[in-house]
């Protein structure tokens, strides 16, 4: 209904009971006509006879309101308007007592109780006259006037007294505000025949008990505190005390009404609670027919005194229980062809349903009424066992509406099974964005300790280079100094992962990578698969250094390092040095695989010794006059010319007769001219030449086919022949590698 009317304004609920209010009959007749059109629409009715529309004054709820506010009903305070007139000095005490009680809310109280403090003297004799009845009604006017009954309002403190005499019970609950305690209703009975002969302790819990439920409406669900002047109740019915176990079963009962209510209990001497002791001791006359008592419960608690639930318990429940009495008697008698909601569950399964001394069954199970079912279940879950287990064995024994969602209910209630629950499935993996350049995102974790070191393992998530640092101990100081190393090499990440260890979360660290403008992530404690990278290295490195047997812890981090580098990761498939150096490291495998370049150096050599082996190498000086080839026009003629000087080791320049033009020749293109012919014998000289063999030199300088322009810039004969000489083939007498 609240959530129905919620958006009305002027309009309030409580359960069914609705109050419509307005400043003017047009705001009034508005709302009236927004909750007749909710009420259509949600198929609700409303029946003509008890409602009341266009009202000056309604009551509602125990109240009676109009314009000018609140005013109590009269059947609210009718325990102290229709209280009798007291009998002895003992009960006028009691009287007197309240009112004073209360007496700074009433006025003129000392004048109008005059009369009756008179019959409390020792010498007067008690006489019940007049003056004595009229002041005595008249108090109770005044008890009974607005001014006394404060408004109950939810945000106040709420305060419960009652107390109990050897013949009625009296209770009043009021609110404390600003310090002074003011009433809001009052309410006290006359206790039963039976009731009567209960003891004094089981009298005052019975009168908790009756106030309770008297004020159910404005104690349930709010904290309130619960003042009685029995002090030995605390040991029983405070809210923080267990109940005796050789406590009674009606005390036992009790205690487990008043579990449902959130309230503090507390003593007070009996002259503080002197409204609550007038209004036991002044009953109302009137006195219940029987003293209730719920079946439910009270099975309940014999079940808790005498063991397990029974067959005569199921029986007696049974008839007990309104909608099992009915499918029971149903069943025995045939169902009629339409039946309530509650019948439901049992009408769908009617062919199924039997009955068996008093019991109802379906099929082989027992049909378990509502008192005995919350003891069956802690039988079923007494070994802790799951709910698909507890379901397979109450399958076998029993039976009700809702068992499944009940158990369900009661293994995700258990705190112990809870608790040493298993962990859940996993949830999807999520992987780390492949950075797009090396050295962007590096994890790091701590390994070890070994041989008593610890090894610092720092990892790039492009390339997977793995940089390991041995440390004698895992302080963030030495954490720092090593990444300040890796860092010198590689240079600045711009993300750090690593896992919520002391020496990685410190301020120190934090404040390292904030000064370096490096963001630090740190993963989920006790997740380290959501530093999977860090944490693969390092069982990696723990399995390598493992099966090393020989050298110091050193050696095997370097040995593995170098192994670990120049191999193709399995995710990239590209070794973690070529991503991150774009070179390959040399290691020994690179020994076994052949040279190129010395292959072609031996190549060479052979080539030259086998060219050099019938050679001569031959000097010429400036001015000797020799044949040198001339590849213009004569085509590689011979012909003469004069050496004009060195170009080279193994070149000259010479010009030749009749031509101003100077070229470049190798000395296979030279030989003694007419005035020094050159020796034919290989290694033989004429001594009338000025040529001499030169010793052979260790490598020969290749030659040019045409020298370099050495006129004077622009000299049109030179520079013809140069390009003359350039379109010239070179003849192909002889290859030379010099």
């Amino acid at each position: 209904m609240d959530c129905l009317l919620q958006g009305i304004t002027s309009t309030a609920c409580f359960i069914d009971d609705l109050i419509i209010t307005g400043k003017d009959d047009s705001s009034h007749l508005n709302s009236l006509e927004q909750v007749l059109e909710k009420l259509s629409q949600s198929g609700l009715r409303c029946k003509l006879e008890k409602c009341q529309f266009m009202q000056t004054s309604v009551s509602y709820l125990g109240h009676r309101i109009d314009a000018d506010g609140l005013h109590p009903i009269k059947d609210k305070v009718e325990a102290i308007v229709s209280a009798p007139a007291p009998k002895d000095a003992s009960q006028l005490r009691s009287f007197l007592g309240m009112v004073n009680y209360y007496g700074k809310f009433l006025p003129n109280l000392s004048q109008v109780l005059a009369p009756l403090h008179l019959l409390l003297r020792e010498q007067h004799r008690w006489n019940w006259g007049a003056a004595q009845n009229a002041a005595f009604e008249k108090c109770k006017a005044l008890l009974s006037s607005a001014p006394v009954l404060a408004h109950f309002d939810p945000s106040e403190d709420l305060l419960l007294e009652c107390d109990a005499s050897p013949y009625g019970l009296g209770a009043v609950i009021s609110h404390r505000i600003d310090g002074a305690v003011r009433p809001v209703a009052f309410s006290s009975r006359t206790l039963h025949d039976a009731e009567k002969n209960y003891s004094q302790l089981e009298k005052e819990a019975i009168a908790v008990v009756f106030a309770v439920k008297k004020f159910n409406a404005y104690l349930f669900g709010r904290p309130f505190l619960l003042a009685s002047d029995h002090k030995p109740l605390l040991g029983l019915l405070a809210e923080n005390k267990a109940v005796p176990a050789l406590a009674s079963g009606r005390i036992q009962r009790w205690a487990l009404l008043l579990s449902g209510y959130n309230y503090r209990m507390v003593h007070r001497a009996g002259a503080s609670l002197l409204c609550a002791d007038a209004l036991s001791r002044l009953p109302l006359p009137d006195k219940p027919a029987t003293v209730p008592k719920l079946a439910e419960l009270v099975m309940l608690m014999d079940h808790l005194d005498d063991g397990p639930v029974t067959a005569a318990q199921i029986r007696g429940l049974t008839r007990r229980d309104p909608t099992l009495a009915r499918a029971l008697h149903f069943t025995q008698i045939g169902w009629p062809e339409r039946v309530s909601d509650d019948l439901l569950p049992y009408s769908k399964r009617a062919a199924e349903l039997g009955a068996q001394d008093g019991c109802l069954l379906w099929g082989a199970r027992v049909v378990v009424p509502v008192g005995a079912r919350a003891a069956l279940l802690q039988v079923l879950h007494q070994g802790h066992a799951g709910a698909s287990r507890m379901k397979t064995l109450a399958r076998g024994y029993f039976w009700w509406p809702g068992l499944d969602s009940e158990i369900e209910n009661l293994a995700k209630a258990c705190s112990d099974c809870q608790e040493l629950q298993n962990a859940p499935a996993p949830s999807p993996m999520l992987s780390w964005p492949w950075p797009d350049r090396p050295w962007s995102r590096v994890h790091i974790d701590y390994a070890g300790p070994v041989t008593g070191k610890m090894l610092l393992v720092v990892v790039d998530a492009h390339s997977k280079w793995l940089d390991v640092h041995v440390v004698t101990s895992a302080t963030s100081a030495v954490t720092i100094q090593k990444l300040r190393s890796s860092f010198a090499t590689h240079g600045l990440p711009d993300v750090l992962v690593s896992d919520n260890g002391p020496n990685l979360v410190s301020e120190e660290l934090s404040d390292f990578l904030r000064r370096n403008d490096i963001q630090h992530v740190r993963v989920a404690p006790y997740h380290p698969a959501s530093n999977g990278l860090a944490e693969r290295a390092v069982q990696t490195l723990k399995r390598s250094l493992e099966k090393q047997r020989e050298g110091s812890l050193e050696d095997k981090v370097a040995r593995f390092l170098l192994s670990y580098r120049v191999t193709p990761h399995a995710t990239t498939g590209v070794a973690p040095c070529e991503l991150l150096m774009e070179r390959r490291l040399c290691t020994l495998l690179d020994r076994a695989r052949p040279d190129l370049g010395a292959r072609v150096q031996r190549k060479q050599s052979q080539q030259k010794e086998h060219h050099d082996c019938k050679a001569r190498f031959w000097t010429f000086e400036t001015d000797d006059a020799v044949l040198a080839r001339d590849f213009g026009a004569n085509r590689g003629r011979w012909k003469p010319a004069r050496v004009v000087g060195a170009a080279g080791p193994a070149s000259y320049l010479c010009g030749f007769d009749g031509d101003d033009r100077v070229v470049r020749r190798h000395v296979d293109h030279v030989r003694g001219g007419p005035e020094q012919p050159r020796p034919t014998g290989a290694g033989v000289t004429d001594g009338a030449t000025d040529a001499k063999a030169a010793p052979e030199p260790e490598a020969a300088m290749p030659a040019v086919d045409e020298p370099p322009n050495l006129a004077a810039p622009g000299d049109p004969e030179i520079d013809g022949s140069l390009r003359r000489s350039s379109r010239v083939r070179r003849p192909p007498e002889r290859l030379s590698y010099g």
